[in-house]
């Protein structure tokens, strides 16, 4: 065999093996090319494509569950509405933004053009409400009222009307039961955010565009447990988007009920009582002022005492929640945040500060007996008592000669506790304390949970304030400059008081120790603290957290999770000095300062303790509270501006218990007529289909009052009715 030899290779098939390669590069650089510009430089464009081309979602929004009362009744629930709605994506495609079509919508909805433009703008920091608060990309409600008529209109004439829908829609109710609002309480809903959603993408509890959020009260602390779990179903379709079939279809899983330990009945009956309380106090003269009382705002709480549950929770003044639903009007937002509004959305009962006046006095005399006092010792009750120059007198500026703390208590007297509070400055060191100092009067109040949040499961409240003297360091540093800026003029009464705080506003005066003593001065208490208070002197000293949800049960009603009373801890006093107190202010009841308004109470039967208080605020009227309690109950009233505590919200608060305990003005008790004689213990009934049974309840109407008998007529008030 002969060999060719290398040479031998003509010239033709060289041309023809570089070209051949020349085009299997090209083609490989070409691919390459291809597959660079499909995978790296379109590839998330096609990648959303092909998801929207082969995976559509569906999503079906779960039905809120039920706020209840604790006797299965419901005071937040869902029913169905016509609702027209518009979607804002479509609106901003036409080329007028969709102004023609909302006016249409406008003529048709007899609304105006605005109002319905201004439903559907996005709301920032400059937007003036009405606008829309949630995801600009899901429907926007422009009214939760549509007629049939209207939404008949608007689904026949769909070419006229696009992006406008008008579907029967779950909508949230506020029902009102018994004429019961429960406003503040209850909170309301609103869209969520964009900033909400992202936030919750990663947890167990994901927000879709289309859920409503709890804003406050119940709403909000239990929105997890109400809102439910969306349903979404996948479908797969074509490029066309013809529907090839179900990828996954997970079903919508309703939100739970949240059962509650408020009273309908009773609420209706304190909100009732309330109010009217603070309508009688408008009519009534304040001397010091020469016109008549405020009473512009109030609250009132009652409390089981062995639990720490709220049976009935009312601020005044009040708002309907359904303003809410389906998207707020400016007119109505402008009636519940505006400056003239006097906030209605503001839970006073938790929100509401003020000095407590006398029913603070329960705080001192504890703190008396842990600094050496003997609580049945003699104790001077002078008509005033004076420090250097200056006089603080007693409430009517009446003296009683030496009492017992425990008649301190009954009687309200203001200077023994000026004088043991004083007293007690001194031997801490006065202007310049000790190290070791005790201020058993500040410590004692923060052992009682003054200063601090009792923990109730209602969001946003208030801790009041406790003025000791880190507090007094803190309030100086945080003023100094404003003071000592107004103080250099030192002309006018106020600016002399701003130049001496500027000097000395660290320190704790005798006069600011004393003020304090009574519940006065910088000190400030929520109505929920003091029914706390009063509910642990009570249940024999355990301080209960209070609580609203009493159980969460599912939309099957197969599991029911209930909500057990929690302690936070127990009042800084022994057995004897709880009973001490209890039974100085059962005396108040019956012969103090809140008699007048017990008169043919059962005492032997129902035995009734209470303490008055009326708070002097600088620059307003005085600040009325009454704080009492029997073996089952607290109650504790306060209205701004109202008068003194027994004559402004004494009435009020015996009104409540004679519901209550089913007791006429006599005094004799008729069970058929109680409302609550006793606390409930059972959960509301689940029937076997999963619902609650829920008991009728009727509007209340009080009983006509009967006139005085004539010897009342002559008789009139006591003599010292005025007392606090």
């Amino acid at each position: 065999m002969s060999n060719i030899p290398e040479t031998g290779r003509t010239p033709r098939v060289q041309i023809r093996l570089i070209i051949i390669q020349i085009l299997v590069v090209s083609l490989l650089l070409t691919l390459g090319g291809r597959l660079w510009y499909l995978q790296v430089r379109n590839g998330d464009e096609y990648a959303r494509e092909a998801s929207g081309n082969h995976v559509q979602q569906v999503v079906q929004p779960a039905a809120r569950g039920s706020i209840l009362d604790a006797r299965g009744v419901p005071i937040a629930d869902n029913q169905t509405r016509l609702v027209v709605s518009a979607s804002r994506t479509d609106l901003m495609k036409m080329k007028d933004d969709g102004k023609a079509v909302l006016a249409k919508l406008a003529d048709v909805l007899d609304m105006k053009p605005d109002e319905v433009a201004g439903k559907v703008r996005l709301c920032d920091a400059k937007t003036p409400q009405p606008c829309w608060n949630g995801s600009p990309y899901q429907p926007i409600p422009i009214t939760d009222e549509a007629t049939p008529r209207q939404a008949l209109q608007i689904r026949e004439r769909s070419e006229d009307f696009p992006g406008i829908t008008a579907e029967p829609t779950a909508v949230r109710r506020y029902a009102a039961p018994g004429k019961s609002n429960t406003a503040q309480v209850l909170g309301y809903l609103s869209p969520v955010t964009d900033e909400e959603i992202k936030k919750a993408e990663d947890t167990d509890s994901p927000f879709l565009r289309s859920d409503m959020v709890g804003r406050s009260g119940l709403e909000r602390t239990y929105d997890k447990q109400l809102r439910g779990k969306a349903g979404v179903t996948r479908y797969e379709v074509d490029n066309l988007g013809r529907v090839m079939g179900k990828a996954k279809d997970d079903k919508a899983q309703p939100g739970a009920s949240v059962v509650t330990s408020i009273d309908a009945r009773v609420q209706a009956v304190a909100e009732y009582w309330l109010n009217d309380a603070m309508k009688k106090a408008r009519k009534e003269h304040d001397k010091n002022t020469n016109q008549n009382y405020k009473a512009d705002a109030g609250a009132v709480v009652v409390m089981e005492n062995k639990t720490g549950r709220v049976i009935s929770m009312a601020s005044n003044p009040t708002y309907d929640p359904n303003a809410w639903v389906g998207g707020i009007s400016g007119k109505d937002y402008t009636k519940l945040t505006g400056k003239d509004s006097n906030y209605p959305l503001l839970n006073r009962a938790i929100q509401g500060q003020a000095a407590p006046g006398s029913i603070f006095k329960v705080i001192p005399t504890t703190a008396a007996v842990h600094a050496g006092y003997d609580f049945n010792g003699s104790y001077p009750c002078p008509s005033s008592y004076s420090i250097g120059g200056q006089t603080f007198q007693n409430y009517e500026s009446k003296g009683h000669g030496s009492i017992s703390l425990g008649k301190a208590l009954e009687v309200s007297c203001d200077t023994v506790f000026y004088k043991l509070s004083h007293d007690q400055w001194a031997k801490d060191g006065g202007n310049k304390p000790k190290k070791d100092a005790k201020d058993w009067f500040y410590k004692t109040a923060h052992q009682f949970g003054l200063g601090k949040e009792t923990g109730i499961d209602l969001p946003n409240e208030v801790t009041g304030r406790v003025p000791d003297r880190q507090w007094k360091k803190d309030y100086w540093k945080a003023n100094k400059n404003a003071w000592c800026k107004q103080g250099k003029k030192g002309g006018e009464y106020s600016e002399r008081i701003a130049y001496e705080n500027c000097l000395e506003g660290m320190k704790m005066r005798a006069g600011d120790s004393v003020n304090y003593s009574i519940g006065q001065g910088d000190t400030l208490v929520t109505p929920i603290q003091m029914a706390t208070i009063y509910s642990s002197i009570a249940n024999g000293g355990t301080m209960y957290n209070p609580t609203v949800g009493k159980a969460i049960i599912s939309a099957d009603g197969r599991q029911v999770q209930e909500i057990k009373p929690k302690s936070h801890g127990r009042l800084p006093m022994d057995a004897k000095l709880r009973n001490d107190i209890d039974g100085a202010l059962a005396d108040v009841a019956t012969r103090g300062t809140a008699a007048w308004r017990f008169q043919g109470w059962p005492q032997k039967k129902i035995p009734m303790h209470a303490k008055t208080g009326t708070a002097e605020v600088y620059g307003k009227q005085t600040t009325s509270w009454f704080a009492t309690y029997t073996k089952d109950y607290t109650i504790v009233m306060t209205i701004s501006q109202g008068g003194t505590g027994s004559g402004a919200s004494g009435p009020a608060v015996r009104k409540i218990y004679d519901a209550m305990y089913g007791l006429d003005e006599k005094g004799k008790q008729d069970l058929k007529k109680a409302l609550l004689p006793e606390p409930q213990k059972s959960l509301p009934k689940i029937k076997g289909d999963g619902s609650i049974h829920s008991p009728k309840i009727k509007p209340y109407k009080p009983e006509a009052p009967k006139p005085p008998t004539e010897q009342q007529e002559l008789a009139g008030p006591p003599a010292d009715w005025r007392r606090d």
